[in-house]
Protein backbone atom coordinates (compact mmCIF):
# COMPACT_ATOMS: atom_id res chain seq x y z
CA UNK A 1 0.00 0.00 0.00
CA UNK A 2 1.71 3.59 -1.11
CA UNK A 3 0.96 6.19 1.64
CA UNK A 4 0.76 10.17 0.11
CA UNK A 5 0.35 13.19 2.13
CA UNK A 6 -1.34 15.30 0.47
CA UNK A 7 -1.51 19.10 1.52
CA UNK A 8 -1.42 22.69 0.70
CA UNK A 9 -2.30 26.55 2.20
CA UNK A 10 -5.88 27.72 2.96
CA UNK A 11 -7.73 28.17 -0.63
CA UNK A 12 -4.87 26.27 -2.14
CA UNK A 13 -7.52 24.07 -3.98
CA UNK A 14 -6.13 20.45 -2.34
CA UNK A 15 -9.23 19.35 -1.43
CA UNK A 16 -10.39 19.21 -5.18
CA UNK A 17 -7.25 17.49 -6.01
CA UNK A 18 -8.18 14.80 -3.12
CA UNK A 19 -11.75 14.80 -4.36
CA UNK A 20 -10.28 13.85 -8.17
CA UNK A 21 -8.12 11.42 -6.18
CA UNK A 22 -10.74 9.57 -4.76
CA UNK A 23 -12.46 9.36 -8.07
CA UNK A 24 -9.26 7.58 -9.59
CA UNK A 25 -9.81 4.43 -7.31
CA UNK A 26 -7.61 6.08 -4.33
CA UNK A 27 -8.63 6.01 -0.62
CA UNK A 28 -8.18 9.58 0.86
CA UNK A 29 -8.36 10.06 4.62
CA UNK A 30 -9.74 13.54 5.69
CA UNK A 31 -7.72 15.09 8.77
CA UNK A 32 -9.92 17.98 9.25
CA UNK A 33 -12.83 15.48 8.58
CA UNK A 34 -11.22 13.25 11.73
CA UNK A 35 -10.13 16.42 14.01
CA UNK A 36 -14.39 17.13 13.46
CA UNK A 37 -15.51 14.35 14.45
CA UNK A 38 -13.50 14.06 17.55
CA UNK A 39 -14.58 17.68 18.35
CA UNK A 40 -17.99 16.54 18.14
CA UNK A 41 -20.42 16.30 21.14
CA UNK A 42 -19.75 12.93 22.51
CA UNK A 43 -16.41 13.34 20.59
CA UNK A 44 -12.61 11.44 21.83
CA UNK A 45 -11.70 14.97 22.38
CA UNK A 46 -14.32 16.50 24.19
CA UNK A 47 -13.16 15.61 27.87
CA UNK A 48 -10.13 16.85 27.28
CA UNK A 49 -11.30 20.04 25.61
CA UNK A 50 -13.89 20.60 28.06
CA UNK A 51 -11.51 20.55 31.53
CA UNK A 52 -8.57 22.18 29.76
CA UNK A 53 -10.28 25.08 27.74
CA UNK A 54 -13.62 25.65 30.05
CA UNK A 55 -17.58 25.43 29.21
CA UNK A 56 -17.26 28.41 27.45
CA UNK A 57 -15.70 26.56 24.67
CA UNK A 58 -18.44 24.00 24.54
CA UNK A 59 -21.39 24.65 22.24
CA UNK A 60 -24.66 24.21 23.58
CA UNK A 61 -25.01 20.88 21.53
CA UNK A 62 -21.65 19.44 23.50
CA UNK A 63 -19.06 19.97 20.26
CA UNK A 64 -16.59 22.45 20.93
CA UNK A 65 -17.24 25.92 19.70
CA UNK A 66 -14.83 26.25 16.72
CA UNK A 67 -15.43 29.96 16.38
CA UNK A 68 -14.69 30.86 19.58
CA UNK A 69 -11.96 27.99 19.79
CA UNK A 70 -10.13 29.79 16.49
CA UNK A 71 -10.17 33.08 17.73
CA UNK A 72 -8.50 32.03 21.00
CA UNK A 73 -5.98 30.02 19.42
CA UNK A 74 -4.87 32.13 16.77
CA UNK A 75 -4.70 34.98 19.50
CA UNK A 76 -2.88 32.77 21.67
CA UNK A 77 -0.16 29.97 20.58
CA UNK A 78 0.15 28.27 23.72
CA UNK A 79 -3.58 27.82 23.90
CA UNK A 80 -2.93 26.17 20.50
CA UNK A 81 -0.47 23.62 21.26
CA UNK A 82 -2.38 22.46 23.85
CA UNK A 83 -5.58 22.10 21.58
CA UNK A 84 -2.83 20.05 19.42
CA UNK A 85 -2.10 18.21 21.70
CA UNK A 86 -5.01 17.36 22.29
CA UNK A 87 -6.65 16.31 19.76
CA UNK A 88 -3.35 15.37 16.86
CA UNK A 89 -2.65 12.18 18.68
CA UNK A 90 -6.50 11.17 18.89
CA UNK A 91 -6.78 12.03 14.99
CA UNK A 92 -3.86 9.77 14.00
CA UNK A 93 -5.11 7.05 16.19
CA UNK A 94 -8.22 7.22 13.85
CA UNK A 95 -6.07 7.21 10.57
CA UNK A 96 -4.11 4.63 11.16
CA UNK A 97 -7.43 2.58 11.61
CA UNK A 98 -8.75 3.36 8.86
CA UNK A 99 -5.87 2.59 6.58
CA UNK A 100 -6.06 -1.09 8.49
CA UNK A 101 -9.64 -1.66 6.80
CA UNK A 102 -8.85 0.04 3.32
CA UNK A 103 -8.16 -2.38 0.44
CA UNK A 104 -6.81 0.23 -2.33
CA UNK A 105 -3.35 0.13 -3.50
CA UNK A 106 -2.90 4.18 -2.70
CA UNK A 107 -3.85 5.84 0.52
CA UNK A 108 -4.02 9.64 0.56
CA UNK A 109 -3.74 11.41 3.43
CA UNK A 110 -5.42 14.94 3.08
CA UNK A 111 -4.09 17.03 6.09
CA UNK A 112 -3.70 20.72 5.98
CA UNK A 113 -1.07 20.92 8.51
CA UNK A 114 1.25 17.99 7.21
CA UNK A 115 4.76 20.20 7.26
CA UNK A 116 3.43 21.86 10.64
CA UNK A 117 3.23 18.84 12.61
CA UNK A 118 6.40 17.44 11.95
CA UNK A 119 5.13 14.03 12.86
CA UNK A 120 3.65 13.31 9.30
CA UNK A 121 6.93 13.23 7.00
CA UNK A 122 8.28 9.43 8.37
CA UNK A 123 5.01 7.45 8.16
CA UNK A 124 4.35 8.98 4.30
CA UNK A 125 5.99 7.57 1.46
CA UNK A 126 5.67 10.76 -0.78
CA UNK A 127 4.40 13.85 -0.35
CA UNK A 128 2.54 16.34 -2.46
CA UNK A 129 2.05 20.14 -2.11
CA UNK A 130 -1.19 21.86 -3.86
CA UNK A 131 -0.11 25.23 -4.40
CA UNK A 132 -0.91 29.04 -5.63
CA UNK A 133 -0.04 32.51 -5.18
CA UNK A 134 -0.86 34.01 -2.01
CA UNK A 135 -3.17 36.38 -3.57
CA UNK A 136 -5.26 33.66 -5.30
CA UNK A 137 -5.53 31.74 -2.03
CA UNK A 138 -6.97 35.50 -0.49
CA UNK A 139 -9.04 35.97 -3.18
CA UNK A 140 -10.99 32.00 -2.95
CA UNK A 141 -11.05 32.14 0.78
CA UNK A 142 -13.07 35.42 0.65
CA UNK A 143 -15.02 34.02 -2.27
CA UNK A 144 -15.66 30.95 -0.25
CA UNK A 145 -16.24 31.34 3.41
CA UNK A 146 -16.73 35.30 3.24
CA UNK A 147 -14.48 35.84 5.61
CA UNK A 148 -12.26 39.43 5.82
CA UNK A 149 -9.28 39.36 4.40
CA UNK A 150 -7.41 40.58 7.63
CA UNK A 151 -8.97 37.06 9.14
CA UNK A 152 -7.58 34.83 5.94
CA UNK A 153 -4.19 36.44 6.16
CA UNK A 154 -4.19 35.87 9.75
CA UNK A 155 -4.74 32.18 8.91
CA UNK A 156 -2.44 31.86 6.11
CA UNK A 157 0.19 33.24 8.85
CA UNK A 158 -0.49 30.38 11.12
CA UNK A 159 0.39 27.29 8.68
CA UNK A 160 3.82 27.07 6.95
CA UNK A 161 5.16 29.54 5.60
CA UNK A 162 5.05 28.17 1.30
CA UNK A 163 8.90 27.66 1.16
CA UNK A 164 8.73 25.13 4.18
CA UNK A 165 5.99 23.66 2.30
CA UNK A 166 7.66 23.58 -0.91
CA UNK A 167 10.58 22.23 0.43
CA UNK A 168 8.92 19.23 1.83
CA UNK A 169 7.33 18.23 -1.41
CA UNK A 170 8.42 15.44 -3.71
CA UNK A 171 5.92 17.14 -5.86
CA UNK A 172 3.70 20.07 -6.13
CA UNK A 173 0.90 20.80 -7.91
CA UNK A 174 0.56 24.21 -9.49
CA UNK A 175 -3.17 25.35 -9.38
CA UNK A 176 -2.82 29.15 -10.12
CA UNK A 177 -4.11 30.91 -13.23
CA UNK A 178 -5.43 27.24 -15.09
CA UNK A 179 -9.29 26.10 -15.03
CA UNK A 180 -10.76 22.71 -13.14
CA UNK A 181 -10.24 20.90 -16.38
CA UNK A 182 -6.73 21.51 -16.49
CA UNK A 183 -6.04 21.24 -12.18
CA UNK A 184 -7.90 17.41 -12.89
CA UNK A 185 -5.61 16.70 -15.83
CA UNK A 186 -2.77 17.63 -13.54
CA UNK A 187 -4.48 15.23 -10.94
CA UNK A 188 -4.92 12.33 -13.49
CA UNK A 189 -0.95 12.75 -14.51
CA UNK A 190 -0.18 12.41 -10.83
CA UNK A 191 -2.79 9.93 -10.58
CA UNK A 192 -0.74 7.87 -12.85
CA UNK A 193 2.36 7.83 -11.15
CA UNK A 194 0.80 6.73 -7.77
CA UNK A 195 -0.20 3.65 -10.00
CA UNK A 196 -3.81 3.89 -10.04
Amino acid sequence: MRRVGLTGGIGSGKSTVANTLKACGATVLDADHVARMCTQAGGAAMPDIRHHFGEAFVSVDGSMDRDRMRTHVFANPQAKVLLESIIHPRVHEELERLVRTSHTACVVFDVPLLVESGRWRSRLDTVFVVDCARETQIARVIARNGWPRQQVESVIAQQSPRAVRLASADGVLWNDGIDLPALQALVLGMARRLGL
